[in-house]
């Protein structure tokens, strides 16, 4: 099993602890960077929650 696996079964298993952890970098980012770039760390933000949400497994 590769290190990406890994780690997209734990965004998998663990979503919403995932996101809140894209969420407190972003919002990390802006406070070092004075908010110059909260645009596109809002993107990234928006782009990692998808790549979670596609990660997690489907309930029947």
């Amino acid at each position: 099993m590769s290190f990406m696996d890994k780690v997209k079964g734990m965004l998998g298993q663990h979503p919403d602890q995932a996101k809140q952890g894209v969420e407190r970098a972003g919002d990390m980012v802006d406070k070092r960077t004075g908010g110059k770039h909260a645009k596109q760390v809002d993107m990234a933000q928006d782009k990692a929650n998808d790549f979670i949400d596609r990660e997690k497994p489907q309930q029947p």
